[in-house]
């Protein structure tokens, strides 16, 4: 593995809950090995308040989130990314841009949680059990043994990981 960290990003349609949960989750696991982003086919343009307050109480950094197009990086002064993972489905069956360097990508979808409906309780819950989804999916892949993985055998892991289906706790009442 070099020292130069791999350029993950996570891909969602509105670029406001998932993947933006899922670019702090992995900017803090990733330790420096990994540099997460995120961005949205159709960015919403700002990041939904509840996983803006639920990265800052479990602590995250902030200060770089924001909504933003996929477009950015496809660029060509973007970073080269090296993982590409949708984390909702809508994205997963958009035509995304070509990716300079073909990264590897997966699926990892979850449930929105800004489509939870309820009290502001449950609603809140729905965020941080999408946390603890993508917390486990990207706490599995920052532990791969990834330079001695060949290329067939990485994405099978990564899709793998995919399809694993955390069990969501109900919350308290």
């Amino acid at each position: 593995m070099t020292s130069t960290p791999l350029n993950v990003l996570f891909l969602c349609t509105h670029n406001s809950a998932r993947s933006i949960i899922a670019e702090s989750i992995l900017n803090r696991l990733g330790n420096g090995r990994f540099k997460g982003y995120s961005a949205g086919s159709q960015p919403s343009g700002r990041v939904h308040p509840y996983a803006l307050d639920l990265v800052r109480q479990l602590n995250y950094d902030t200060t770089s989130l924001r909504s933003k197009s996929w477009e950015e990086f496809a660029a060509p002064d973007a970073p080269r990314l090296d993982f590409v993972f949708t984390v909702c489905d809508n994205a997963a069956n958009e035509v995304c841009p070509v990716w300079p360097g073909q990264p590897v990508s997966a699926h990892w979808g979850v449930p929105d949680p800004s489509a939870a409906e309820g009290t502001e309780s449950e609603r809140r819950f729905a965020f941080a059990d999408t946390h603890r989804m993508l917390y486990q999916r990207i706490s599995v892949f920052t532990s791969l043994p990834l330079a001695s993985l060949d290329g067939l055998s990485l994405q099978q892991r990564l899709d793998e990981i995919g399809r694993h289906r955390t069990s969501s706790a109900e919350p308290a009442k």
